[in-house]
Parts: structure tokens; C-alpha cells; sequence
């Protein structure tokens, strides 16, 4: 295995096993049998360690959110099953599950999330342009929603909105006159 996948393999094991606080530098080198230089040569700070073995994970999950999204036939649709599937995930996978937690050095807390977020979606939602179900000038804003919406639906959990039924009905009657007022 090359050092760089050793290393990402080594941050997400870190992360699964003590949270965003158990990863720095010297933890994944030792985690991945390299020096503390290989992983500054190869990815320069933790912040980057961090965001690319994440990225890479939200990655592999994102086959399994595209399945769901497939059958759809609106922007609206294709927005709530993606929340759903991705409030699904996050609560499945362990490293995922992490994102959950308000701690030191979670992304999702960083004052940088939403600029790193935002690419990350546009890539994740630009199939509705594609199938024809929002415009390339609607996927700016339905992007933004989904994003500050998706956030909060994974982090804050309730009885309203606890099984995916009751999220989908949630979210089809809130999200369907914001999306469907952007066309």
C-alpha cells in the first residue's frame, strides 16, 4: 500500500477510534508506519489529512446516496432522498458518525466547512441539471439550502423527524415551495 493511502487509512482509524482530537501529525505517522515528514511532504498540515481522508470516505459512501437519488423526478425529490440518504450513512458509518460530535477539530464545526461544503455539494446535486430537473442558475441556491438544511438534519436529530419517512414528509413540505418557486 503507498504511504499516502497508508496515511488515510491511518487518519480514519484515528478518527473512528478518538474523534477528530485523536488525529495530528505524529499520531497518523506512527498509525501508518511513516515518518512525521512523509505525511508533511505528501499533505502538509493535519487540516488536509483530515479533509482528504474524509473526502475519500464521503466518496465511497456517495455510490450508495446516488442509488437513492436515481428514480427521481424533481429538484425536490432529488434533494430529500439525498438528505435522507446521507442522514443514513452518517448514522451507520462509524468515522461518519463522528461528524455528530461538537468537538476540537471536527470539520463540520470549522468556520471553513461551508467553503469546502459548497464544491463538495454543487459536485453531489449537478446530476439534476443533467436529468433536466433545475437549471444551472437554480443549483447555486438549491445547493446552499441542501447544504444548511442537510447539516442540520444530520446533526440535530428529533422525534419529528426521526425515521426516514418522517424526514422525507418534512422535508418534501418545506423544501417543495423553495425549490419549486427558483423554476
Amino acid at each position: 500500500m503507498r504511504s499516502q493511502q497508508k496515511i488515510l487509512a491511518a487518519a480514519l482509524g484515528l478518527i473512528e477510534g478518538g474523534g477528530f482530537e485523536a488525529v495530528n501529525i505524529a499520531a497518523v505517522a506512527t498509525a501508518a508506519g511513516v515518518s512525521r515528514q512523509t505525511v508533511y511532504s505528501i499533505f502538509g498540515t493535519r487540516e488536509e489529512v483530515v479533509s482528504q481522508a474524509m473526502g475519500g470516505l464521503a466518496i465511497e459512501v456517495l455510490g450508495e446516496i446516488t442509488a437513492q437519488v436515481e428514480s427521481v423526478d424533481t429538484a425536490c425529490d432529488y434533494v430529500v432522498e439525498f438528505i435522507v440518504a446521507a442522514r443514513t450513512a452518517v448514522r451507520a458509518h462509524p468515522v461518519l458518525a463522528t461528524l455528530l460530535l461538537a468537538e476540537r477539530g471536527n470539520p463540520v464545526f470549522d468556520v471553513e466547512m461551508m467553503s469546502r461544503a459548497i464544491p463538495f455539494a454543487t459536485q453531489m446535486l449537478t446530476p439534476m441539471v443533467e436529468r433536466g430537473l433545475a437549471t444551472d442558475v437554480e443549483l447555486d441556491e438549491i445547493v446552499e439550502i441542501a447544504v444548511r438544511l442537510g447539516l442540520s438534519v444530520v446533526a440535530f436529530d428529533s422525534e419529528l423527524v426521526h425515521s426516514d419517512d418522517s424526514l422525507r414528509a418534512f422535508l418534501a413540505r418545506w423544501l417543495g415551495p423553495a425549490i419549486r418557486s427558483t423554476s
